[in-house]
């Protein structure tokens, strides 16, 4: 991965661990690092399995005082953040600032909507997971533990797509409309883009 002020990794269809182990090499290195859609994330196994899982994990307490800690978080954000905190010494103050450059969200909050997102392919499921075998996804393991805010996700995904097709109609319809208006003024502007065009600037 290229250094860049931040990068947004759109977590669908990824491994989780994989993409945990990758992110918490980068988030140590001194990059920020943005995961949205953690609920798309997968985990091989069936559901049934990494329920069970995580039924064993969440029997790990503290006895005297349970609200000590360990914290068992629900959100598939949450869960992400939790698993890449486990491959970083967090408790050192590198590992403190590594966590500080990381950053997961459930669906794409409207800041990062325009940004571009990246995948990884070193971590997606289709290149990783034998055709066949049995994956979970995290968002339906998150709703068979407690995580009551699926169907809101899913709401505010449905407009976002919405939005975003809305959008790149216009954008397409724009550039067809410069294109128009540039072939139709060519002899006016032959000067200007011989000009454009010795310093490799797009007239189109």
């Amino acid at each position: 991965m290229t250094f860049d002020r931040v990068v947004v990794i759109d977590c669908r269809a990824h491994l989780l661990g994989r993409l945990a182990s990758l992110v918490a090499k980068e988030v140590l290195s001194g990059q920020k690092v943005v995961l949205v859609r953690c609920e798309e994330l997968n985990i091989s196994g069936e559901l049934f399995r990494n329920k069970l899982k995580w039924e064993a994990f969440l029997r790990k307490r503290t006895a005297y005082n349970p609200k000590r800690g360990p914290f068992h978080f629900r959100s598939p954000a949450d869960f992400t953040r939790r698993v890449i905190r486990g491959m970083i010494p967090h408790k050192t103050q590198r590992g403190a600032a590594a966590m500080r450059h990381l950053h997961c969200f459930v669906g794409i909050p409207f800041r990062f909507q325009k940004i571009k997102r990246v995948v990884l392919p070193s971590a997606l499921r289709i290149t990783h997971l034998r055709p066949g075998r049995k994956f979970t996804r995290l968002g339906d393991l998150a709703v068979s533990i407690g995580w009551k805010y699926s169907e809101v996700v899913k709401k505010l995904e449905t407009k976002r797509k919405l939005r975003g097709k809305a959008d790149f109609k216009a954008k397409k319809a724009t550039a067809l409309l410069r294109k128009k208006s540039v072939s139709q003024a060519a002899k006016e502007i032959k000067k200007q883009a011989q000009v454009l065009q010795a310093y490799k600037y797009p007239v189109n």
